[in-house]
């Protein structure tokens, strides 16, 4: 007679998935610890610098909220060549992908604020330029990581020559 752990052992997670292929491996806290941690520290950095810009560049109530747009643009573009260097050029340290990646340009980049200025930006009385606003966003962020993607990608096949 089986023990329900070991029928429950024997069936694949997914009927299309084969036993093998459903197997997970358990991650300890010893080993999440430095990760939370590093993405900890590095969001407490971008958040700070994205903290900085808004004091330094404020938007009145009402207006086009430009900080926020171009903090999120440049950090989209920053995660474009990030993500080709780490991928392509460089075999980072494990922790340097959840530190910078995830840490420091989730916490600079800010898409809930962007959400609140969209909010803020209707309530008060300004539809158009919510709109504006959230399709400025949207499509500038996208280009930035594309853009600053192709771009890395066509430094380095040059210097590669």
């Amino acid at each position: 007679m089986t023990t329900p752990h070991s029928e429950a052992r024997d069936e694949p997670v997914d009927p299309d998935v084969g036993l093998r292929t459903a197997v997970r491996r358990r991650t300890s806290w010893r080993e999440q610890a430095p990760v939370v941690a590093v993405v900890a520290v590095g969001g407490g950095i971008g958040a700070a610098a994205r903290y900085g810009a808004a004091l330094v560049w404020p938007t009145a109530a009402g207006a086009f909220p430009w900080t926020t747009l171009w903090v999120n643009v440049v950090g989209c573009a920053v995660i474009g060549v990030f993500m080709v260097v780490i991928t392509d050029v460089w075999a980072a340290h494990r922790l340097v992908r959840p530190f910078f990646g995830t840490g420091v340009l989730g916490g600079f980049t800010t898409f809930s604020t962007y959400a609140v200025d969209v909010q803020q930006l209707v309530d008060g009385g300004h539809p158009g330029t919510g709109l504006a606003y959230l399709a400025a966003t949207l499509c500038a962020a996208l280009a930035a990581v594309w853009l600053a993607a192709t771009a890395t990608r066509r430094v380095l096949a040059w210097r590669q020559r």
